[in-house]
């Protein structure tokens, strides 16, 4: 009888393997139960704002990578100069092509894998990874609600955070 029971109990805290609209749930963990549909709406809240504050958190992973790498300075580098002896510029030539001068790169201070911006950003990253796998266990309990705050907080967590990200170009993309 007492195993029947133990069977019992457990086949009511089964998760649900498809979509649905309950307000009856555990978010991933067994202290965060729900059963009203204040406890859903909280926990809508709840999940929203993480959701937010994660988008957050990328893109200020992504501002501290600029910010780092701005640490490279070019120096232009100027057409053909008067020579110091002659004090006469150079015989212009004959057939005349356009020059394109590039310029220089000075490395301030190149970044090193015990700098502390590299542990930063590691424990960032850690924090991201952590945070990215615990929504997506929220999207697996397959509530529809608990879903759309997750969503729904990412996509404004973009629009707040990264709008930015359209102006400025990745050099570290190779398809541009």
């Amino acid at each position: 009888m007492n195993h029947m029971n133990h069977m019992g109990h457990m086949m009511n805290h089964m998760m649900s393997m498809s979509f649905h609209f309950g307000y009856n749930e555990t978010i991933l963990f067994d202290w965060w139960r729900i059963d009203s549909i204040a406890g859903l709406i909280g926990s809508m809240i709840a999940i929203f704002i993480v959701a937010v504050l994660y988008e957050g958190l990328k893109y200020y992973r992504e501002f501290l990578f600029w910010k780092t790498y701005n640490l490279l300075e070019y120096r232009p580098v100027t057409g053909p100069q008067a020579n110091p002896e002659s004090g006469q510029m150079p015989p212009a030539p004959s057939n005349p092509t356009p020059v394109q001068y590039v310029g220089e790169v000075i490395h301030k201070q190149p970044p090193t894998m015990f700098s502390l911006n590299h542990f930063i950003q590691t424990g960032l990253h850690m924090i991201q990874v952590t945070v990215s796998f615990l929504l997506m266990l929220i999207f697996m309990t397959y509530n529809v609600w608990l879903c759309l705050a997750v969503v729904v907080g990412a996509a404004v967590g973009y629009f707040l955070f990264c709008w930015k990200k359209s102006v400025i170009v990745d050099v570290t993309e190779h398809c541009h």
